[in-house]
């Protein structure tokens, strides 16, 4: 008999962490590798953020706090959530987590009973159905292709609500895709889940400031307000703040869920750091004009990534509106060989042959639920995206 629960075989370990994680075992062995994998900034926690810890620390705060937050960082995401996405909520409608991740887990495991059916668009981020799986969930899927931009249209949803419909888990601007939903298609969506009371939405803002060529961001609950009693609205500094490692996410929504994630929360991890917390609190409340120079790199970066990729012989890539990551096809590549007389047949050997013959670690369209794509992040240097570039347009130029 294993020790292992049955549950762990209904899921897989993270591809983008396995990924990442490749690329750093391939460049401690000498390896030459550009790692394309990571969803994370490069650029290093503001300053002013980084005293709050320190005054934090100096001040002797770092005890146990309240579980699901302190009082000075939710009212922070209060003003936050009022400011920016013109939404209200009082503390108790307001969670803390040890990240996002931490937070949608919570949420899943508070709300999802065994046959509940969760609604995800593909590509998703790649937690999404393995956390529906793990709360005993069902994983409803929707294709939405390039053709349609990477977003799901009405019909799509419509299609796809069922009795079992319990959660439709919304993210804009996306991972993998970096699409993110304007108004008016938002609105179309949004129009579909009156129609059905029964549906939750958990809306993924994760990407929130990183938002490109003048696009407006919205969330839904901001876009339709009889949605506010059925929305949980998640977010957190990891990716505007570059804040990975400090691990804060938080959300926003009903009460009755709130609670109950607190209770998750309190048997696993109890409360976040306080260090982070305090450091959360000065990254809401603080000057954010560092955001826009950052933005305007990010910029610069997909741009450059989107032309160069466009160059590559059986590539295609779509300029998306927000986050720091490309979803290009391969699909012109599919069926061709390698030098070596290696057959192409799926995204996932493209990216395999992108780092062996290369040296460049990204990630197959598979992992997010759509293929025949790959995923890039953007979110390192100029110098090293342009060199990755050129490896994937000569690793495309040799395939026959």
């Amino acid at each position: 008999m294993s020790i292992v629960a049955d549950r762990l075989s209904r899921i897989k370990p993270s591809p983008t962490i396995a990924v990442t994680n490749k690329a750093r075992e391939l460049k401690a062995a000498g390896r030459d590798v550009i790692g394309l994998g990571a969803g994370e900034p490069d650029f290093d926690t503001p300053d002013f953020v980084k005293d709050a810890a320190i005054k934090a620390i100096n001040e002797g705060d770092t005890k146990y706090t309240a579980v699901d937050g302190t009082p000075a960082l939710k009212d922070a995401i209060i003003a936050k959530f009022k400011r920016d996405n013109e939404l209200s909520y009082e503390r108790d409608q307001v969670t803390v987590g040890t990240g996002g991740k931490q937070v949608l887990y919570n949420a899943l495991m508070a709300s999802v009973n065994a046959g509940d059916e969760v609604i995800i668009p593909a590509p998703y981020w790649v937690s999404y159905p393995d956390m529906v799986l793990l709360a005993e969930g069902t994983p409803v899927t929707v294709d939405c292709p390039v053709e349609n931009s990477f977003k799901m249209r009405p019909e799509d949803l419509e299609a796809a609500i069922t009795p079992k419909t319990k959660w439709l888990i919304f993210n804009s601007p996306s991972n993998p895709t970096g699409g993110g939903y304007s108004y008016d298609e938002l609105k179309a969506l949004t129009d579909v889940l009156l129609k059905h009371p029964h549906v939750y939405v958990m809306s993924d803002d994760m990407y929130e400031h990183l938002v490109y060529d003048g696009f407006k961001f919205v969330t839904p609950a901001q876009v339709e307000p009889k949605l506010y009693d059925r929305t949980l609205t998640v977010n957190g500094v990891s990716k505007s703040y570059a804040m990975t490692g400090w691990r804060i996410g938080y959300a926003a929504g009903p009460r009755e869920l709130i609670k109950a994630m607190a209770k998750v929360q309190s048997q696993s991890t109890s409360n976040p750091s306080s260090i982070s917390q305090a450091a959360a609190v000065e990254a809401l409340n603080g000057d954010q004009n560092f955001l826009k120079p950052r933005n305007e790199a990010f910029k610069a970066r997909r741009d450059m990534v989107v032309k160069m990729l466009n160059d590559a012989d059986g590539i295609d890539c779509i300029t998306p509106e927000g986050a720091f990551y490309v979803y290009p096809s391969c699909k012109g590549c599919i069926g061709k060989s390698t030098p070596e007389g290696k057959k192409i047949e799926t995204d996932e050997d493209f990216v395999t042959y992108l780092l062996e013959a290369q040296g460049v670690a990204a990630v197959h369209g598979s992992a997010f639920g759509l293929s025949p794509h790959f995923r890039i992040s953007y979110a390192t240097s100029e110098e090293a995206l342009t060199e990755a570039c050129t490896r994937i347009q000569k690793a495309c130029t040799a395939l026959k």
